[in-house]
């Protein structure tokens, strides 16, 4: 039986919905902090690692899920990934902060990364006329999972315990994932014709191991772009409510709820900015991404009014979301789907180093200069040199597809005047 493309949809964004869930871990500090007497900085050591491993996961065994396959790889996942959280339940009873970073922390992370990136290069094939809307649904899920984690994590701590909490949600993301690893598989022959064969179908440049990607000029400056661009997310998601507060005069009550609409521009624009780009381009995506944030950031300090800030925050994560999602599209287009989830899992270690340098920046600048400021002309300085990578990549683009579509139109004439020659 032939399987149907949107199910395969479904079955990526249940497994991504797991896996975002773990972004909902600051409704676990408090709780945690009161009952058990560990530190915050303990608690939140453990998401350090989660969020740091699954990058480097990402591109550590990216090579190990295309040769696995996508259902096997995100069984592995699920395993993992349920392992850890439900393992994180062990450690509150077992009143273990090391057992915590361990489970809560390192297997949760492994499961992140290596479930992050198994269903996505099976989705690119499943849809290779719409890269961006395949895989700007799965990385909506991602983006999403907080928004259903938080309240439903809340209320089972008020009603049945942290520890409980841990093992019931442990057991529902393995479920779901599982669920949606037994479905996920890549497309027969017959189908990926079937799909690909449309008007709007979007062709790679070239068909590149991921060896071969790597030493390309190309893959460094997508790399590159992607970097910064997550750098300056992160680094805004970590500060909004207390820049907010200090720069606009932002309440408390008012700054939560801006950090609550940030999760929906940041999963919103994973899948609006991700079906844009199939009809106007990745590259022009990217480039529209750095001009918005370059008004954004060298506006923000003369700001006063509190509906605009709030609008140019969420303008850059919007812009922080929607770069996961066009980039496993970007590169399908730069290096093909040949070994998509190895390169895929390459260019995430962006994530893991954006994570590491965003909020080290923004401390760094803020505790020398005691205010934001600062730190909004250095990103317009870093989103600048973006924008010139990204200008520079199109050129690139445009130029290498004018030779093909030469040598296109060349050949079938040159073949033609040897035959008349003959």
């Amino acid at each position: 039986m032939e399987k149907n493309r949107w199910l395969i949809a479904l079955s990526a964004i249940a497994i991504h919905l797991s896996i975002g869930g773990a972004y909902a871990y600051s409704v676990y500090k408090n709780p945690i902090t009161e009952q058990m007497g560990w530190s915050t900085t303990n608690v939140t050591i453990a998401f350090t690692i989660m969020m740091g491993l699954a990058g480097f996961a990402a591109a550590l065994f990216g090579s190990l899920v295309e040769k696995m396959g996508p259902r096997k790889s995100a069984i592995v996942a699920a395993v993992l990934f349920g392992a850890g959280q439900a393992g994180a339940g062990i450690a509150i009873l077992a009143d273990s902060v090391v057992l915590y970073w361990l489970t809560y922390g390192f297997l949760s992370g492994l499961g992140m990364g290596i479930g992050y990136i198994a269903p996505v290069s099976t989705l690119v094939k499943w849809f290779p006329d719409r890269r961006g809307l395949a895989t700007g649904m799965a990385v909506l899920g991602f983006g999403s999972g907080a928004l259903i984690t938080a309240p439903v994590a809340t209320f089972l701590m008020g009603a049945v315990g942290i520890s409980n909490t841990y093992f019931i949600l442990g057991l529902s993301y393995f479920t779901l994932m599982f669920l949606g690893a037994l479905y996920i598989a890549p497309p027969k022959e017959s189908q990926s014709l079937q799909y690909g064969n449309t008007s709007v179908k979007i062709k790679a440049l070239a068909q590149m191991s991921a060896r071969e990607a790597v030493k390309t000029k190309h893959f460094w400056m997508l790399w590159t772009m992607h970097l910064i661009n997550v750098t300056a997310g992160i680094m805004m998601i970590s500060i909004a409510s207390p820049m907010a507060q200090e720069i606009v005069g932002l309440s408390a009550a008012a700054a939560a709820t801006m950090v609550g609409l940030m999760g929906l521009f940041n999963g919103g624009g994973r899948l609006l900015w991700a079906a844009a780009s199939d009809y106007i381009g990745r590259q022009n995506i990217f480039i529209i991404f750095f001009v918005i944030q370059i008004i954004a950031f060298t506006t923000l300090p003369f700001t006063t009014n509190i509906l605009l800030f709030q609008l140019f925050i969420f303008l850059v994560v919007s812009c922080y979301g929607g770069g996961f999602s066009n980039l496993p599209a970007f590169a399908s287009d730069l290096f093909g789907t040949k070994q998509l989830g190895v390169i895929h899992g390459y260019l995430l270690t962006t994530w893991s180093l954006g994570g590491i340098f965003g909020p080290m920046i923004v401390t760094f600048v803020r505790n020398a200069t005691h205010s934001y400021i600062p730190v909004f002309y250095l990103f317009s300085i870093l989103i600048g040199f973006s924008l010139m990578i990204a200008l520079w990549l199109r050129y690139d683009l445009n130029k290498i597809k004018k030779r093909k579509e030469t040598l296109s139109v060349s050949m079938p004439l040159q073949r033609k005047l040897s035959s008349l020659k003959k």
